[in-house]
């Protein structure tokens, strides 16, 4: 059977949840007083989306083969990411055999590099790399899990990231990773008020459940270094995305400074095998941290990984569903994932990038056998009630 061509590319845009899970209504723990980089400004503390936060938006990238076969997927570029799409990205996709996936992703990202090379035109690549996994997964008849390898366990177990790892813990998730509220412009009091909030969920959770800090960029080394040694005090388990994304020094003294035990975390903000090389052999962290997104799609992740393994790092990717629990389960050196906890208070589990996206699996007691996992493609179908927005058309 000859392999299908790739016949044509679409970009649509929506709003409101979906890929960009920012893009909450009011009332939502996500944006309620979270510690940011613009927390130095009293005005931009209370929300993030005060500052912009969810104004990109969701991507939706489709790419249809010459069997009639479509593949798509989801990721944080909104229109920017739709333009990169539809008027430059298509040429590399459209008469290509849809297993040309390693040839594609190097012609994007160096017909990208001079205004790209991060950010949102690496959002835009793994959007269309996600995509290619999908659609050739699909036309094998398989799960991308199995175009990887398959599974190396049996199941998958998470950790929880949302405002509330007491609950978390009921629901039989291994930990909890709570949003750091407070940032170095609020001073001692802010500070205090840190350690107040861990040590009020440790007396909740008991000894044995891990807590963890995601501090989102927001802090610099003194006071991170500072906040390490007294959450200390309360078994904090990791110090995630202390600082900037750029300081690859500060993380490497970071790492130095803290509490013997205390792993620290970061990459969820990084890009490509070169970003993620600085990091591992500049000893910033334990633990890194890519959005399967964000940083060059499944291609890149799979570069990424290998780096990772040869410097006994663990790869725990960054929120994203389905498009990280396919290579999760794949690999030795990913030991357990994160579910974003995306109810509002959150009290229950909800699918992380619903309503876009149906049969997205969820975490049940905390696990998710693989055979959740066995749909062709990433097994999840686009919600038909959702109205996409196309705002280009290639050629």
């Amino acid at each position: 059977m000859s392999m299908p061509t790739i016949k044509a590319v679409r970009a649509f845009t929506v709003r409101g949840g979906g890929a960009d899970y920012h893009d909450q209504a009011g009332g939502h723990w996500i944006d309620d007083h979270i510690g940011t980089p613009m927390g130095k400004y009293p005005e931009y503390r209370q929300s993030r989306q005060s500052f912009g936060i969810n104004v990109l938006g969701t991507l939706v990238v489709e790419i249809e083969a010459s069997d009639g076969t479509v593949g798509f997927a989801v990721t944080t570029a909104g229109e920017i990411g739709a333009f990169i799409v539809e008027k430059h990205l298509s040429r590399f996709l459209i008469g290509r055999q849809v297993t040309e996936i390693e040839k594609i992703w190097d012609q994007m990202y160096f017909a990208t590099q001079y205004y790209g090379r991060k950010g949102v035109v690496l959002n835009t690549i793994s959007g269309v790399d996600l995509a290619l996994w999908d659609l050739l997964a699909k036309v094998r008849k398989e799960p991308v899990h199995a175009l990887l390898g398959g599974p190396v366990r049996d199941e998958l177990q998470f950790y929880a990231t949302g405002a509330r790892p007491d609950l978390a813990k009921q629901m039989g998730f291994i930990g909890g990773k709570l949003p750091l509220h407070h940032v170095p412009a609020e001073g001692e009091e802010g500070l205090k008020k840190n350690i107040e909030l861990l040590a009020e969920m440790r007396s909740r959770c008991g000894d044995d459940f891990w807590l963890m800090y995601d501090c989102w960029m927001s802090l610099d080394l003194n006071y991170a270094t500072k906040l390490a040694h007294k959450a200390h005090e309360y078994g904090l388990k990791w110090i995630e995305e202390a600082l900037s994304p750029d300081d690859y020094w500060g993380y490497a003294e970071l790492r130095k400074n803290v509490p013997k035990g205390m792993l620290v975390t970061t990459g969820e903000h990084e890009a490509t095998r070169w970003g993620f090389k600085l990091l591992l052999e500049m000893g910033c962290c334990d633990i890194i941290q890519p959005d399967v997104g964000w940083c060059g799609g499944v291609t890149e992740l799979i570069k990424i990984s290998a780096l990772a393994d040869a410097h006994s790092a663990l790869v725990v990717p960054h929120g994203s569903s389905v498009y990280s629990y396919h290579f999760v389960i794949t690999r030795q050196n990913s030991p357990f994932a994160e579910f974003l906890m995306m109810h509002p208070v959150p009290d229950q589990v909800v699918p992380m990038f619903t309503p876009l996206l149906l049969d997205e699996p969820v975490p049940v007691n905390g696990r998710m056998k693989a055979s959740a996992l066995d749909k062709p493609g990433f097994g999840v179908r686009l919600n038909p009630e959702i109205k996409l927005h196309r705002p280009y058309i290639n050629g």
